[in-house]
């Protein structure tokens, strides 16, 4: 290196290569979950008091009065004959026009409902309208029926035929539904790669009294008309009710006035409160290419192996949807199902082709063969009082999904000494 070189480094050195420095990382946002909104109705407008709903004297008999104002309030100008004529419905507006629909005088009306009741509940278990049992669940806990005596039971069984049974539930709804059945269930889920079930808690209990108003409001009865079909077609538990020793929570969820298992009205009343469920859960499964049916309580979806890799999404959705919807998720009873085992639907094997279970077809050849050698005395061990006519019933139910298999139990059941 030459003098003049070595000077000009001296004095002018070149700059240093720039130091990149790393860049740091984003750190990546984590992945929010859809969330969705619940499927309401927005109100038409906000209701305002006005002197019709607030007179002198009493408009109809049981009219009731007003909070604090020592007047009447008027409930039955509000209902919608036109809506109720879109299926036919039969239209009245205060207590006594729904007792001469119902064929029964207005003070028996009255005393179904506990009108002279306070808080419009029996006293105890003598003076209320439903005989109650608890029954165990097949997987724990105990569940309350509650049958309605004779009287109130001929009063469902009209609402149910005149009004509940003219209006359709949800396309997927097949649980105690006109034309439907667990085989329809079934059959949208057959030859999938996958299910998932869910179970909603105690289903009927959910559905309380104001759900059940809203329904018959929404069906275009006024305020008045539903508060008492409301109350005909719920069950408030009297004070004295047998609590379960072993379980004294069990009753917890039947305190509030809500549908009881053993009418018949719930089953209808529960699909029409489920409604709004079946509508956004149908909407969602086909968004990620799935089927959905529910029967009951229990929701089934189904899809192919490309549904398997969104369940991470799905599942979350669902459950918020239950929430959201009001009702509650038994968790303990949800289920992943894939298609290397019998993938079962309401107890109907979808794997192929609706079919019977083998165990069950087995278990039930099995009762037939041994009351051709033995005698049917031996193989009631349920008790039942007709013994042919269940064992007939259960080979109609085989032959529903395999006409083939029901003929060789049927075979056996012809052979059968009934006189043994």
């Amino acid at each position: 290196m030459g003098l003049f070189d070595f000077l000009i480094r001296l004095f002018f050195p070149r700059p240093s290569p720039p130091v990149h420095e790393a860049v740091p990382k984003t750190p990546k946002k984590p992945r929010r979950r859809a969330r969705l909104v619940p499927l309401r109705a927005a109100p038409e407008k906000t209701w305002v008091r006005n002197a019709a709903l607030d007179v002198k004297e009493p408009p109809y008999a049981f009219a009731r009065l007003g909070i604090g104002t020592g007047r009447y309030l008027d409930l039955s100008q509000d209902g919608d004959d036109a809506r109720l004529a879109r299926f036919a419905l039969p239209a009245f507006h205060t207590p006594e026009q729904l007792a001469n629909w119902l064929g029964i005088p207005l003070g028996r009306l009255a005393w179904l409902v506990h009108r002279f009741s306070d808080n419009s509940r029996p006293e105890n278990e003598a003076d209320a309208h439903y005989h109650f049992h608890w029954l165990a669940k097949r997987r724990g806990g105990h569940r309350l029926i509650e049958s309605p005596k004779r009287t109130l039971k001929s009063v469902q069984q009209k609402i149910l035929a005149d009004i509940l049974g003219r209006v359709p539930p949800h396309f997927a709804a097949h649980g105690f539904a006109a034309g439907r059945s667990i085989v329809s269930n079934a059959t949208p889920h057959v030859n999938q790669a996958l299910l998932l079930k869910f179970d909603l808690a105690d289903f009927y209990a959910t559905v309380t009294f104001g759900r059940v108003t809203a329904i018959f409001r929404g069906l275009g009865y006024s305020r008045e008309a539903a508060i008492w079909l409301a109350r005909l077609t719920t069950s408030a538990l009297p004070a004295n009710i047998p609590f379960l020793r072993q379980e004294p929570s069990a009753v917890l969820p039947y305190l509030r006035r809500h549908l009881p298992q053993g009418a018949p009205t719930s089953p209808a009343l529960a699909n029409l409160s489920a409604y709004s469920l079946d509508v956004r859960l149908a909407g969602l499964a086909r968004a990620f290419g799935a089927a959905y049916t529910r029967y009951a309580d229990d929701l089934t979806f189904s899809g192919p192996a490309d549904f398997g890799r969104s369940l991470r999404d799905f599942i979350p959705l669902v459950s918020q949807i239950i929430r959201q919807e009001r009702f509650r998720v038994n968790a303990a009873k949800r289920q992943v199902l894939r298609a290397n085992r019998a993938l079962v639907v309401t107890g109907v094997v979808v794997n192929q082709k609706v079919n019977v279970p083998r165990r069950q077809f087995d278990r039930l050849k099995a009762v037939l063969n041994n009351c051709v050698r033995e005698g049917p005395s031996t193989q009631n061990r349920a008790g039942h009082p007709r013994f042919a006519a269940h064992l007939r019933g259960r080979i109609a139910h085989v032959g529903q999904l395999n006409p083939a298999r029901a003929a060789k139990l049927l075979a056996l059941y012809g052979r059968i000494d009934w006189k043994r």
